[in-house]
């Protein structure tokens, strides 16, 4: 019953299309068509990749394609299919995706994995994500199965599982090194393997040519919109304050990750939460990750003091509720904020530390 709420909630969101749908889709799969069919040192030829778009579908607006190659390369089997066919297809991986790591990283069974899953994919901005196609749920889903795998000690699986941050890297930039600051030495080391082969993949398909033109992109102008969810956009700060405070954001992250290493999960969800605050480019559909690090602290955390806040945001959030009493975008990072804290407080706090102690004499 709560997936079919999630589902209900979905296509409504579509019908209603507040924005065209696929969009962001709708450029991965431009790129990789241009790929295909021109080479893989072609796909940030802006131009090249506008035309593919509208040859696709030519009511899109065409947008420059600025993501990582691997997301490229992800959409290329697509590229055979019919748009709308490919569109759906890759709707419906990244939402299984998404939801079955939110399942199976459970440490609960039965119904009660299942509802909190249904929980952490209510939110409008998971929603929005498949409406325009977004790679975000997949970004989710690495940091989700991360989690588990690093809490069964399986740090090199771990690593890998959090390879799928190269496919928006910028997103969850701060969860690799929050694991590196809780002592996942194994788990780093694979992750920044993965990272180091999919580089030396992106310079045998692209070569230097192409390489070089997606770090011109980057250096470019960021898109319209994309400050809303950062510190400039939510505290309204600038320049040398606006850096100084991701300094500190930094450096309360990785200090509380450390302190919570006894926990990969609350590692991983700091991480989370941290990268979410430090980032220059970030939009609505990125909000995925914050639902994985809300749903990794009800995991980990059964107490209703962190449980109850949790709720009410999943609740708040959910987008019939949200449209009636709309919280504007750039408020949302005060939830960021306050989950920040929260875990940093808690970190340092007496009785957590008690309980740690009394944890580490019973040999548990």
């Amino acid at each position: 019953m709560a997936f079919l709420v999630v589902l209900i909630a979905l296509v409504f969101d579509v019908l209603n299309r507040y924005e065209p749908i696929g969009i962001d889709f709708h450029t991965y799969l431009a790129a990789a068509v241009v790929g295909v069919q021109h080479g893989w040192s072609f796909i940030y030829d802006q131009s090249i990749v506008a035309e593919a778009q509208k040859q696709l579908v030519s009511s899109q607006i065409a947008q420059p394609f600025l993501s990582p190659p691997p997301v490229a390369w992800l959409t290329a089997p697509l590229t055979p299919l019919p748009y709308w066919v490919a569109y759906w297809v890759w709707t419906a991986v990244n939402f299984v995706a998404f939801a079955g790591a939110l399942v199976w990283a459970s440490r609960k069974s039965g119904f009660e994995r299942w509802l909190y899953a249904a929980g952490a994919l209510a939110p409008w901005w998971v929603v929005h994500a498949l409406n325009l196609g977004q790679v975000a749920p997949l970004v989710a889903a690495g940091a989700v199965l991360a989690t588990r795998l690093a809490r069964e000690r399986k740090d090199v699986a771990a690593g890998l599982a959090l390879c799928l941050l190269y496919l928006k890297p910028n997103t969850a930039l701060l969860v690799p090194f929050a694991l590196l600051a809780a002592g996942r030495y194994r788990t780093f080391a694979s992750w920044a393997a993965g990272g180091v082969v999919i580089g030396v993949a992106a310079l045998a398909s692209m070569g230097p040519s192409g390489v070089s033109a997606y770090i011109d992109q980057l250096r470019g102008t960021l898109p319209e919109g994309a400050s809303n969810l950062t510190v400039e956009g939510a505290f309204g700060v600038t320049g040398v304050v606006a850096t100084a405070l991701r300094v500190v954001i930094v450096g309360i992250t990785l200090l509380t990750a450390y302190r919570l290493r006894h926990s990969p999960g609350l590692a991983i969800a700091v991480g989370a939460v941290g990268s979410l605050l430090v980032v220059p480019y970030l939009h609505g559909s990125d909000l995925c990750l914050l639902s994985a690090a809300a749903w990794i602290v009800w995991e980990e955390k059964a107490a209703w003091a962190w449980r109850l806040p949790i709720a009410a945001s999943w609740l708040i959030s959910v987008p019939y509720v949200n449209s009636t009493t709309p919280i504007r975008l750039n408020r949302w990072t005060l939830f960021e904020v306050g989950l920040l804290l929260a875990l940093a407080i808690s970190a340092w706090w007496p009785a957590r530390q008690r309980v740690s102690e009394l944890a580490s004499a019973s040999g548990s």
